[in-house]
């Protein structure tokens, strides 16, 4: 037994001997599972490694960290992939599917205005999902499951835009009233609408401007002194803008741009329009 004691004690030595040499120290109960400790050169500046020899988890404060924003309920908020302001061909597709299900009634226009978003919302409510008119994943993958894939008539339609709620300024006298929501321009006289026609604005370089205005001056036949373009039945109504024909607009659609007049594509209606507005009537330009 002393024999078998001895050699106990001189293994155990032996251990404790290897241990030190290896660095490892063992921790206060004796069991020897403690952690290495580095040399200080090793870490000055840096984080001491953790016993499982992973890396830290970020903290909240960590320039990688990307924590959810939840509101009060807890809840996370689903990222928008569609809201008030995109003007896009997503949008375009948005409101041409909607359309396939009578929750939108006019020619896609590719802008996210208040028409589209409560057109998002009756879909939602019919779907029973949060109303919020505002389209997150969820909501885009109800819609696509739903409807097929909008044709090329379809997105972009030759049939004139339907025309939304008058503004204000629309309701007294006579008056150009132009939406660029819809994309449309109603001649109204005392609140009634005695015709209307689609048109396109400028591109974002070179915006129609909104607002309150009148006709200027008119010209049948005028040719841009600027960028050298025909502009038939000219209405000028702000240095330089004006309602006017536009051959590009009727062959491409809404592909295309104006330098920020209002073009229009059906020339037979802006001919007799021309021939009734006169100079000093109400222009208003508005989404």
């Amino acid at each position: 037994m002393k024999r078998s004691s001895s050699v106990i004690r001189r293994v155990v030595l032996a251990a404790a001997a290897v241990a030190l040499a290896a660095g490892c120290t063992p921790d206060a109960s004796g069991t020897g599972t403690g952690t290495t400790s580095p040399p200080a050169s090793a870490t000055a500046g840096t984080a001491a490694p953790t016993t499982d020899d992973k890396p830290p988890s970020p903290s909240a404060t960590s320039p990688s960290a990307s924590p959810t924003v939840t509101p009060s309920d807890g809840k996370p908020t689903p990222k928008p992939l569609m809201d008030d302001g995109d003007e896009n061909e997503q949008v375009r597709e948005l409101q041409a599917r909607l359309r396939q299900l009578d929750f939108f009634d006019r020619a896609p226009t590719g802008f996210y205005g208040t028409m589209t978003a409560a057109s998002v919302r009756r879909f939602q409510a019919h779907r029973g999902l949060p109303e919020t008119g505002v389209v997150d994943a969820t909501t885009w993958q109800r819609l696509l499951s739903v409807t097929r894939k909008p044709t090329a008539d379809e997105l972009k339609p030759s049939t004139t835009n339907k025309l939304d709620t008058p503004d204000p300024r629309c309701m007294t006298g006579r008056v150009l009233c132009i939406s660029k929501e819809s994309r449309t321009l109603a001649w109204m006289i005392d609140g009634r609408v005695v015709s209307s026609m689609d048109v396109r604005f400028g591109s974002e370089n070179t915006p129609t401007r909104e607002g309150l205005f009148k006709v200027e001056w008119k010209a049948r036949d005028w040719t841009s002194t600027i960028y050298h373009t025909p502009m038939p039945y000219a209405m000028f109504f702000s240095r330089g803008q004006a309602v006017h024909y536009s051959a590009d607009f009727a062959a491409r659609g809404y592909a295309g741009a104006s330098h920020g007049c209002v073009n229009v594509r059906d020339r037979a209606k802006l001919s007799a329009l021309f021939d009734q507005v006169k100079v000093g009537d109400k222009v208003v330009v508005h989404w």
